[in-house]
């Protein structure tokens, strides 16, 4: 199912030819808009929008972060320099969690808003769901900005269900009684729901619910943790991922479940480069790197070459669905990653080596750094929860061990717990916990 098949089944070479002049205007845009864009490029050489060139010169221009963003924010402009509208302009305004300080605030003009229910509302139809679909959804209108997926439900024509987090009660309550056809939450919840299930003897898979979109942190591509989530529901698992300065739901995975489809193409322009020398890198099938993105038409407070610090691997090869815009699967973030002897460790990428040894475990982990900061000398300890029932023994922790040691490249120090250790979650999941 496609929200806008001639969009969306286009020649990827043909989308690049008509992203560049949208790109030259949304240049000239911000020379005259936007103050930290104007000073960034002029310091960087580049006197004019004619200058910068089109997307083919794109990796000559200086990349923008998260915190360089932050540091443009004044009194008077608590969005910061990258605000390129009046005040009267803006209709919504988004914050973050701001769990690293003060929330970083995210202005919509009527237009953005549009434009990102579009590119929301082209994820979350690959997964299949249509109008006249039933969807009960845990995630809050606000203040972050997964509240225009929302607004996408309604652009779909679904009957959603709002429930919100912090109710499972509630949620299970409208599956029995309202027959969703679909369920829309983060991995971790959909996993911590399928032991609830279980744990209370609730037939999952005889729920009206047959799609379970999951969003909101990496992991729904995760092979053993989907397959487990399928098995309870006997649901099939579809992801998004967005990410809050640029759009929502900028990928959205469709029924073959082969990474998720850039869904954000017209609207902005993504790069993958070296996270360590950020060099471009080609678009190829099996490339991996970090996501860098670029607003096209953005323009309340566009990004430019902003590092999104999300691993992802490229799909580029053809998809069943006919969609011809590169898939990723997302391998973890670098705010969560840790350094041991060298090695890059996603926490992710251990929860997914560990749900191999499943159904000794449940797949819930918890990282324990010893150093402060990132990098760490190994052992890293980490503990491992086993399933309900299972004991643990020394020879399964030393298999969990060697198999992280020969997939990932790194020593670790298993400790096996007893089910129900590890804290869950109706959000995303905490896979590092430095309070020790």
């Amino acid at each position: 199912m496609m929200r806008d098949p001639v969009a969306e089944t286009l020649d990827w070479d043909e989308q690049q030819a008509l992203d560049d002049g949208a790109y030259r205007a949304q240049i000239a845009y911000l020379f005259e808009n936007a103050p930290f864009y104007r000073e960034k490029l002029t310091a960087a050489g580049f006197a004019d929008a004619a200058s910068v060139g089109g997307l083919d010169a794109i990796s000559a221009l200086p990349f923008t972060t998260k915190d360089a963003l932050r540091k443009s924010r004044t009194a008077e402009n608590a969005i910061g320099g990258h605000l390129a509208v009046p005040r009267e302009q803006i209709v919504r305004i988004y914050s973050t969690s701001g769990t690293t300080g003060t929330p970083s605030y995210i202005p919509l003009t009527a237009t953005d808003v549009a434009d990102w229910v579009e590119i929301s509302s082209r994820s979350y139809s690959a997964s299949g769901i249509g109008r006249g679909d039933r969807l009960v959804s845990t995630y809050n209108a606000g203040p972050f900005v997964a509240g225009v997926t929302l607004d996408a439900f309604a652009a779909l024509g679904l009957a959603h269900i709002p429930v919100g987090a912090g109710n499972t009660e509630r949620l299970m309550a409208a599956v029995e009684l309202l027959a969703p056809d679909a369920l829309a939450c983060t991995p971790s919840y959909a996993l911590y729901l399928a032991e609830w299930g279980e744990a209370r003897g609730i037939d999952l898979k005889g729920s009206s619910v047959k799609r379970i979109l999951v969003a909101g942190e990496p992991g729904g591509g995760e092979p053993t943790l989907r397959a487990r989530i399928e098995d309870a529901w006997g649901a099939k698992v579809t992801e998004a991922m967005g990410i809050g300065d640029v759009s929502v739901s900028l990928w959205g995975e469709c029924e073959a479940q082969d990474g998720m489809h850039f869904s954000g193409r017209g609207y902005a322009h993504f790069e993958l480069i070296d996270p360590d020398t950020g060099d471009v890198l080609p678009i190829e099938d099996g490339a991996e790197g970090e996501l860098v993105y670029t607003h096209l038409r953005h323009r309340a407070a566009p990004i430019l070459r902003f590092r999104s610090r999300d691993h992802v691997v490229i799909r580029t090869g053809t998809c069943s669905c006919g969609r011809t815009a590169p898939r990723v699967r997302c391998i973890g973030r670098t705010d969560d990653m840790l350094i041991v002897r060298g090695v890059n460790v996603f926490p992710t990428a251990v929860r997914e080596v560990v749900s191999e040894f499943a159904p000794n475990v449940t797949g819930v982990i918890s990282i324990r750094p010893v150093q402060p900061g990132v990098k760490q000398e190994p052992p890293l300890p980490i503990r491992v929860e086993l399933s309900d029932g299972v004991a643990g023994e020394d020879v399964l922790a030393e298999r969990i061990r060697q198999r992280i040691r020969d997939k990932l490249i790194f020593t670790s120090a298993v400790e096996l717990v007893p089910f129900g250790t590890l804290p869950r979650t109706d959000y995303k999941s905490k896979l590092v916990d430095r309070s020790a």
